[in-house]
């Protein structure tokens, strides 16, 4: 198959305007005859939701959650990118595309990257209009801090709550489009397939997860927004029930699967408590703009955090990388915050792996009022989890699994490979190549639901103007029949063990061998081990209860199966690409300094992975990456 990104022609700073010349468009009478589908309602899906309905289309919201205010997005802390300058340090968009194509190792399109950072500017007025608080200046002004791989303050934020705050803004635009009957919301239903006719996406298949109902629905396009993937780490900072059913069932379908191996993670987390959690907690990256990442320098030492004197302190990130110090990348802070650990200097002994992020200094110099007006969410946040109180000790932090980078693959348009069928945020490939910078992820998930979706998806809809596909089609009996069928399959199937055992099994497995630092050695034991789980899957598994009504045992079965088909494909991009970039961390590709060594001569593309049904092994193709705007050169933070 041939992978047309549909990149327009001309200046980088114009492609985005001179696209929009270009599609076509769906006028606004014609619009009502149109019905879309929209999955999940977080910021993409709320954004793209409300501004569809908005527009005149006839949209369909489904979620799994009993409310679209419950989706992740709300989990979201620190704060949102945007080159507005508003501190006069320098920040432009080419500074924003420069930092963010740099901070994803040059594995990104450059023409996604750029058009997400011109578009960045009007994400903040949008939610400015909506009336989300973002936190001020004294004199009125919106305020900005600093994330990780950037020089400039660039992050607007509410406190620690800016997911929260953002998403009650797409939420109220949504729910005025409930009320002007032109949006229609279905909580509490789950995907379970996309409804593919003459190669087209046509509708989707869900179980009501109240009454265990299978219902179809027909649409003129389907638009997945269901996030990532992290959570076949099984301990991750994602929400419990996050998961890959819908992309992966998509993935099936013959949407194509780009970049599977790239995974970020997040190097503020509160550490694992022990096998008992089934999720960690994450701690905003922004508490690294005042407080500071250190380590004992003496291995066991185990007295006090304040009793050690400065000269006996480690801190490792400002000695290593002192242009950005504490605000490196996640995936760099991440790795030594690792390495710190493996030499025996990590702050919990033999008891686990930490490293200490300390506010002494910042509370010298700002004062507790200050410290707490940035941050106070997150200090009570970590005091009632720990019974710590980090104002007078430090917070003790290590990484964790937090977003996928990889995704479904889209085009220009955020269209997948299956004509009709879009992916948006964090559910597509697109913008982040192989690290995501902190901060922007919101910046994506607004910018693909508020101004690309909309004003793209007219291009695919008016070429198939009245050509309806109904519920009665044959096609919607034949996805429901092998809905039930593996539904049936997953309630037969006589073991012993419940969904989240086996989920944790493979999460030890993946972060093992497909974690912060892979080897081929590592990725192969993983795929072994990952395919006798597939094998004895059916066997091991118990699902206790009925189908017909709400079993959440059910619910977690099919889509531990979906991880584990997954993970075989993520360790078989990860063995495949045989280099280190990013996140993507080859133990055999690294300098004496322990940084990456890529290789663009033979990977500088993206990794495009097609199904070739079951049990078969995977397709791969790939996407040359264009180098025009900003030329290759090797990544540094020091």
């Amino acid at each position: 198959m041939n992978y047309d990104a549909k990149i327009p022609e001309g200046p980088i700073d114009e492609k985005w305007e001179k696209h929009l010349e270009h599609v076509k468009l769906v006028g606004p009478n014609n619009r009502r005859t149109y019905n879309i589908i929209v999955v999940g309602t977080g910021l993409a899906g709320a954004s793209a939701a409300s501004s569809l309905a908005s527009q005149g289309y006839n949209v369909q919201s489904f979620c799994f959650q009993d409310s679209p205010r419950r989706a992740h997005s709300i989990a979201a802390q620190g704060g949102i990118n945007a080159a507005k300058n508003y501190r006069d340090d320098g920040d432009t968009i080419f500074r924003l595309f420069y930092d963010t194509q740099k901070g994803g190792d040059f594995r990104s399109r450059e023409a996604n990257v750029y058009r997400l950072a011109q578009l960045s500017r009007n994400i903040i007025d949008q939610a400015v209009a909506q009336g989300v608080p973002f936190a001020r200046e004294y004199g009125g002004m919106l305020a900005n801090r600093s994330f990780g791989g950037v020089l400039v303050s660039r992050t607007f934020y509410c406190r620690g709550q800016t997911g929260q705050q953002l998403l009650l803004g797409a939420y109220q635009s949504m729910q005025r489009c409930i009320h002007d009957g032109m949006l229609t919301m279905h909580p509490r239903t789950e995907l379970q397939d996309i409804v593919v006719v003459d190669g087209r996406a046509r509708g989707i298949i869900v179980r009501d997860l109240v009454t265990g109902e299978i219902q179809s629905h027909a649409a003129d396009a389907v638009v997945l927004a269901t996030g990532g993937y992290a959570n076949i780490f099984f301990h991750s900072t994602n929400a419990i029930n996050c998961n890959a059913t819908a992309i992966w069932r998509a993935h099936r379908r013959g949407a194509a699967f780009a970049n599977p191996c790239y995974i970020q993670i997040h190097p503020t987390c509160i550490p694992n408590s022990g096998d008992f959690q089934c999720k960690l907690t994450l701690m905003s990256e922004s508490l690294r703009n005042d407080g500071r990442v250190w380590v004992p320098r003496k291995k066991g030492d185990d007295r006090a955090p304040s009793t050690i004197p400065e000269a006996e302190r480690y801190y490792f990130l400002e000695e290593r990388y002192p242009s950005f110090g504490n605000l490196v990348p996640r995936d760099v802070a991440s790795r030594n915050a690792k390495l710190v650990c493996d030499d025996g200097l990590s702050v919990l002994g033999d008891k686990g792996r930490a490293v200490y992020l300390d506010f002494r200094d910042a509370l010298k110099r700002e004062g507790k009022q200050v410290i707490s007006e940035r941050y106070g969410n997150l200090f009570s946040m970590y005091r009632d989890i720990t019974n710590e109180n980090p104002y007078e000790t430090p917070f003790r932090i290590y990484p964790a699994p937090h977003y996928s980078m990889g995704g479904l693959w889209v085009d220009y348009n955020l269209m997948t490979s299956i004509p009709g069928l879009y992916a948006i945020g964090e559910a597509n490939f697109s913008d982040h190549g192989a690290n995501r910078l902190g901060a922007s992820s919101m910046m994506q998930c607004l910018a693909d639901g508020y101004f690309i979706l909309p004003q793209t998806i007219g291009d695919y809809l008016h070429d198939i103007f009245q050509d309806k596909v109904p519920v009665d089609h044959p096609a919607f009996a034949e996805h429901e029949k092998d809905v039930r069928d593996r539904i049936a399959r997953l309630m037969a199937a006589g073991g012993t063990r419940s969904p989240m055992s086996l989920q944790e099994e493979l999460g030890r497995t993946m972060w093992d061998h497909c974690g912060m630092a892979r080897t081929a050695g590592g990725l192969n034991e993983a795929i072994t081990h990952i395919d006798g789980m597939k094998d004895r899957y059916w066997q091991d598994l118990l699902v206790p209860g009925t189908a017909a009504g709400p079993n959440q045992a059910l619910e977690r079965a099919g889509r531990v199966a979906d991880f584990l088909e997954l993970a075989d494909l993520m360790c078989r991009d990860a063995l495949h690409r045989d280099e280190s970039c990013g996140c993507h961390f080859r133990e055999e590709h690294q300098t004496k300094d322990g940084e990456v060594v890529r290789n663009d001569e033979k990977f500088g593309n993206v990794s495009i992975w097609e199904w070739a049904g079951q049990g078969k092994p995977h397709v791969l193709q790939e996407e040359p990456i264009e180098f025009k705007a900003l030329p290759l050169m090797t990544r540094s933070y020091k």
